[in-house]
């Protein structure tokens, strides 16, 4: 049974690799590419055929450098060799992803605030590898433990589960962690906007006296928030855009005060006012709550390691001596 799943595995990957090979010399590129090969060849055939004088003049005209090859010298390796072939699996692995899942993937991304900085293409082919590493790993795990037939075969599917869920987890931790400071920096950056408001600033000149002086991914948020009121987006847009970046509660409750407060004509100095004291409270029942979770947190660590560490101290002792008695 091992031989054949070895063998089975063998042919999907020299399957996968032939597709690969054969999708590869069929695209566009590829046979443009052969197409202008064969014309330099038949250049150069042309060019060998000709009298050794007219070869003279054609070689010191050609001494000029030439410019493409001048800028392909002067890449990197990595420009060269490792984007080319990112991109070129960026292609073939959009097609194996549904749209629901790439949607997924920017919405994460979006909420991230890492929109601009991470490509949900090169995600896509990141998830995809991880897939076919977990089922890879599991295969070679399989065979080398004595396993029965449908438990490999559950062991390779939970290596390809794995495989899927991991990218997906690191894009989630990222957005809780995320969250976690904007969940901190949020009373802050409202005590300040109150007071710069109460001094006599507007609400555009206060949050850009406070983005001048501080920083973070709150800070971050709303310095776009002014580069998109400066582009000629409503403060109503803006807001809701900083909002659903993100994705707590807090900031919707924010930023729907604020919009209604421009509305309605109400004060903002009393507006901002009774949002920073709720966003103080808020903050102080977050913090009262996960306060309470310490005990609970901390039971894993005292019973794997300061538990058996007391009980060598304090027994070990005890049971050598008694351990002497009984045998005297």
């Amino acid at each position: 049974m091992v031989l054949v799943m070895s063998s089975f595995a063998g042919l999907v990957w020299f399957l996968f690799i032939a597709w690969l090979l054969i999708y590869k010399n069929q695209s566009p590129e590829v046979q443009l590419r052969k197409r202008l090969d064969a014309m330099i060849r038949q250049a150069e055939s042309e060019r060998a055929k000709l009298p050794v004088s007219v070869k003279k003049t054609k070689v010191n005209t050609a001494k000029a450098v030439n410019p493409q090859q001048a800028v392909t010298r002067s890449l990197s390796f990595f420009e060269r060799v490792i984007k080319p072939f990112w991109d070129s699996l960026d292609e073939r692995f959009q097609k194996f992803a549904p749209a629901e899942i790439k949607l997924q993937i920017e919405d994460k991304i979006f909420r991230a605030g890492k929109t601009g900085v991470w490509d949900a293409r090169r995600f896509i082919t990141i998830w995809c590898l991880m897939i076919l590493l977990g089922i890879v790993g599991a295969i070679f795990f399989a065979q080398s433990q004595g396993f029965h037939p449908l438990q490999r075969v559950i062991i390779i599917l939970l290596g390809g589960f794995i495989g899927a869920m991991l990218p997906f987890a690191f894009l989630n931790s990222k957005i809780r962690q995320r969250q976690k400071v904007l969940r901190r920096q949020l009373p802050e950056f409202l005590d300040l906007l109150c007071v710069s408001v109460q001094a006599g600033l507007s609400f555009d000149g206060a949050v850009a006296k406070i983005v001048s002086r501080m920083e973070g991914p709150l800070i971050d948020e709303f310095r776009r928030f002014q580069n998109d009121v400066g582009l000629g987006m409503t403060h109503q847009y803006a807001l809701n855009q900083v909002a659903k970046r993100c994705d707590l509660e807090e900031v919707y409750l924010f930023t729907t005060s604020v919009i209604q407060a421009e509305r309605l004509g109400t004060s903002m100095t009393r507006t901002l006012k009774v949002q920073a004291d709720n966003m103080r409270d808020r903050h102080r029942q977050w913090v009262r709550g996960e306060a309470l979770k310490a005990p609970v947190k901390i039971i894993f660590p005292m019973v794997l390691f300061i538990f058996p560490s007391i009980f060598v101290v304090l027994l070990f002792p005890s049971v050598i001596t008694i351990v002497r008695n009984l045998g005297g």
